[in-house]
């Protein structure tokens, strides 16, 4: 029948070319149709690019080493899973023990301790196959969980305890993955290495980070970091604002602490001002010429951690001998607050 036709409109296309045109057009318009629907769109294309990508296996984050870290070894209390591809009943998830040691299904007890995970797998795939119980053995070592990879971070944080570390981490790291600073944090950080609790490492700090980056020193699996808690000195009595500061460095003056507790009041006894601190002997009371020091007449005074500078009332000279008792139910009652 198409050959009827073709040679048809060929006889007429010497006559009437546009009935010939007409014919053409007729004959292959489903050909150019079924052409049309088999090109992809640029949508459609675009959407098998994106499947194409999706169909790709993922490849490893090299910024998240993970698991997959081969510089970590296995230690005691590390929880592992032990898989012996198609021999599904051998599949093991156990714990390291103390010694490094791991029980798994025909081989019994098996020293991973030490080892990196592509040793481990080695190594169990070595006592699979030398035993006559699996041949060929195709083992895998999935590390659940890293307990014998933390640093212990104590001290002035939210949330003390035990963090992994995965890969190459910094101080500034632990840190933060345990919640940051509390506002009692003083100005100094200890970083106590795995095995030399005699070399600790002494290193400054502040609420910005940023404004110590030499403090950011790596940080191993075994360290100890603690966050010391900032000394505190107490301004009590007839001042602007009784409460405890957090001594920003080791240096704080009479002068100073006074500033901080928004001066002294009109009704003041500036000549009855004491330092009452806390000695081997117990409490002890130091008198503070704090009318003098104001006028620039008496030497200034440092302070120490916890002590006490208590300005009385005048009314405070008819209670001879009570100095030291309402100095410390005014201490005990003073607010903390950081030095800003």
């Amino acid at each position: 029948m198409v050959i009827r036709l073709v040679t048809l409109s060929l006889r007429l296309g010497s006559r009437k070319p546009l009935l010939f045109l007409v014919t053409l057009l007729w004959l292959f318009a489903p050909v150019w149709r079924l052409a049309a629907q088999s090109q992809p769109t640029g949508i459609a294309a675009e959407n098998t690019d994106a499947a194409r990508q999706v169909s790709q296996p993922l490849q490893p984050d090299p910024s998240n080493p993970g698991r997959s870290d081969p510089s970590l070894r296995l230690g005691a209390g590390d929880l592992i899973e032990v898989n012996v591809y198609n021999v599904a009943e051998l599949t093991t998830k156990t714990r390291v023990s103390g010694g490094g040691d791991v029980y798994l299904p025909l081989i019994n007890s098996v020293h991973v301790g030490g080892l990196t995970v592509e040793e481990a797998q080695a190594l169990i795939q070595k006592r699979l196959s030398d035993g006559g119980f699996v041949r060929n053995p195709h083992v895998s070592v999935l590390v659940n969980e890293y307990a014998s990879q933390g640093a212990s971070v104590l001290g002035e944080v939210s949330r003390p305890g035990v963090y992994r570390v995965l890969g190459q981490q910094r101080l500034f790291d632990l840190i933060s993955a345990a919640g940051g600073l509390t506002e009692k944090a003083g100005r100094s950080i200890t970083v106590m290495p795995r095995g030399q609790p005699d070399k600790p490492i002494t290193l400054p700090l502040s609420r910005n980070v940023n404004d110590n980056p030499e403090s950011n020193i790596p940080v191993y699996p075994g360290d100890t970091i603690i966050v010391r808690k900032a000394d505190v000195v107490y301004v009590v009595g007839d001042v602007g604002r009784p409460s405890g500061f957090l001594m920003e460095s080791e240096h704080l003056t009479v002068l100073q602490a006074i500033a901080l507790a928004g001066g002294t009041t009109r009704t003041a006894n500036l000549g009855g001002a004491r330092i009452i601190r806390k000695g081997p002997a117990g409490m002890t009371e130091t008198p503070v010429q704090l009318k003098k020091i104001l006028r620039a007449k008496a030497p200034d005074m440092p302070m120490q951690a916890d002590d006490i500078l208590f300005v009385p009332t005048s009314v405070a000279k008819a209670l001879s001998g009570r100095t030291l008792e309402a100095a410390m139910q005014a201490a005990t009652a003073a607010s903390i607050v950081a030095v800003p």
